[in-house]
């Protein structure tokens, strides 16, 4: 069979182009359709938080670092059935679907600048920042904040800081 007499079922078509539809008259039109995302996240999401990772090599984030996670969220007196956690690094992230989908009213942000995920606010490592009925939190990469090195532990009691202030623990 030739590439070139494949023909797809209107299922498989939609699925290939879920987000554009070429006309077929011979005109070079291009209409872009609305994107209804749905984000995959690991968690329940009970407490309406939000954990947002940068892993390209795990669907959600690594072993190494889900256990620091895990640890935190003990530490916060929380776990992962309180929290929804979304990797960046396996797909677009944007604010408004997220808050659509998701509806945080606190989102941490290890390792991902905030203007990323389409934030019109850009505000700096370890501080609370409220916007739009969400407190965010930009702080370190789960790289940097799992390593054994003085640095690292720094940056763990800021970490520690902002949360027991984000969760008034």
């Amino acid at each position: 069979m030739s590439l070139n007499k494949i023909q797809l079922t209107a299922i498989v078509a939609s699925g290939l182009y879920k987000n554009t539809l070429v006309t077929m008259d011979g005109a070079d039109k291009k209409i872009e359709l609305p994107i209804n995302q749905s984000y995959k996240f690991l968690g329940r999401n009970k407490k309406n938080i939000c954990l947002v990772t940068n892993s390209n090599d795990a669907v959600f984030v690594s072993e190494m670092h889900l256990a620091f996670i895990t640890k935190l969220l003990d530490a916060c007196k929380m776990n992962l059935e309180d929290v929804a956690i979304v990797n960046k690094g396996t797909e677009e992230i944007n604010i408004t679907e997220i808050k659509k989908q998701l509806s945080p009213k606190k989102l941490i942000l290890f390792g991902v600048e905030p203007t990323s995920i389409k934030l019109p606010i850009h505000f700096p490592l370890f501080k609370l920042q409220e916007y739009d009925g969400c407190t965010y939190l930009y702080v370190s990469s789960l790289e940097y904040l799992t390593q054994e090195t003085n640095e690292s532990k720094l940056l763990k009691s800021k970490l520690w800081v902002c949360l027991k202030n984000l969760f008034e623990l």
